[in-house]
């Protein structure tokens, strides 16, 4: 290599980190600094690198080609996505496998019963609405990649465990098969389910609350419209790192029609009002709804669908990314439930969370100790008096 054409590559390289570190700094003009961030603290230095490493170019161009290669050539995304066929794409929740799940599946299911006892002493009643997996209602979809023999009989084990713990649960799975004949009841690029099929469980849910425990008080009308549809782009996209320079590569967005529920106003006089009052006197809530995202989330507009279905009011204690039983530990323990209990609690546990280890280290080791403890008591009093 001759002088000049040293030169000329020193140049060009220099030139390159130039151009590079001036078009890295346009990561700086979205950068939002908080009062808490300040130089001694280290928060704002921390704030900066986080936001740089996030926003670098050249690492979002990295990210992106080598998620193109994985998703073009070895048809693979990040862990936590299972490609389908037909743009169909799945938790990987739902296919892998998990180690000691047997033990799992037996403290998670010791925590349920606990709190179904929990529930009885406070005179609520527990139904559960176990959500069948998304694999196990649109396998036609699925690749080459099947599920974990684990999670081949995992809904039937955990309906019917449920049913020998003596806990309310319709089987769910029956319905949503039968109404993905007219319509998408899960969606395709997204873990939950769409808004007619949150409409089909609430609407299964109400038809046995209603034979069985019957609520209190004077029915309220409901009704629900469709707001908008609009493309969604489901959460199971962002193990495709492929935005922007591969955007075209991405499974196209789904079709969501948004739904909104309002109570109907009633033109009731004010005798009728008092009556109503007297009738919820003893009991002011009379659903409670406790569960995951599939709850939480107002896109699938659950809680809606169940006010509509039970004409009543459903107070919702779900919370988004804590799956099931967080949520209700965390309920169990609020002044909601110790002072003004439900009549009934519908608790939304997708099945793949039976399996799944839980961080309970924010709740008293004495007292989840206990739920699990009480609830082998009960089995024992239960097969002592079968015995008798």
């Amino acid at each position: 290599m001759t002088r000049s054409l040293r030169i000329l590559y020193i140049a060009l390289f220099l030139g390159l980190l130039l151009a590079l570190g001036i078009w890295s700094l346009t990561a700086f003009g979205n950068f939002n600094r908080t009062e808490q961030m300040t130089l001694l603290n280290g928060k704002w230095a921390k704030a900066v690198e986080t936001h740089y490493d996030d926003e670098f170019p050249i690492k979002r161009l990295g990210t992106n080609i080598w998620a193109a290669l994985d998703f073009k050539v070895f048809n693979e995304g990040r862990p936590g996505v299972i490609l389908g066929k037909d743009q169909w794409l799945y938790t990987d929740e739902e296919f892998d496998p998990v180690a000691n799940s047997e033990q799992i599946e037996a403290e998670n299911f010791a925590l349920i019963r606990g709190v179904r006892d929990q529930l009885k002493q406070h005179g609520v009643q527990l139904v559960m609405a176990i959500v069948p997996a998304k694999a196990r209602l649109y396998p036609e979809h699925i690749g080459a990649q099947t599920p974990a023999s684990l999670h081949a009989d995992l809904y039937q084990q955990f309906h019917a465990q449920a049913q020998q713990a003596g806990i309310v649960a319709p089987d769910l799975l029956a319905p949503l098969q039968q109404a993905k004949q007219q319509g998408q009841v899960f969606l395709r690029t997204d873990t939950h389910w769409t808004p007619m099929g949150a409409e089909v469980v609430a609407q299964n849910l109400s038809k046995t609350i209603a034979a069985q425990m019957p609520l209190n008080g004077t029915p309220q009308q409901y009704q629900t419209a469709a707001v908008k549809t609009e493309p969604y782009k489901g959460d199971l996209t962002t193990f495709l790192p492929l935005d922007p320079l591969f955007s075209n590569l991405l499974p196209k967005p789904d079709d969501l029609q948004q739904r909104a529920t309002t109570v109907v106003n009633s033109s009731a006089d004010s005798s009728s009002d008092a009556g109503d009052a007297a009738l919820f006197a003893n009991n002011d809530i009379p659903v409670a709804l406790v569960g995951t995202s599939y709850s939480a989330n107002p896109h699938w507009n659950f809680l809606g669908a169940l006010q509509q279905s039970l004409k009543s009011d459903v107070v919702n204690y779900a919370e988004d990314g804590h799956g099931p039983i967080l949520p209700m530990l965390k309920y169990l323990q609020t002044d909601a439930f110790k002072n003004s209990p439900p009549q009934v609690l519908i608790w939304e546990f997708p099945e793949r969370y039976l399996p799944m280890k839980n961080d309970l280290s924010e709740f008293d080791p004495k007292w989840v100790a206990n739920l699990k403890k009480s609830s082998d008591t009960n089995n024992q009093n239960l097969a002592v008096g079968q015995s008798n």
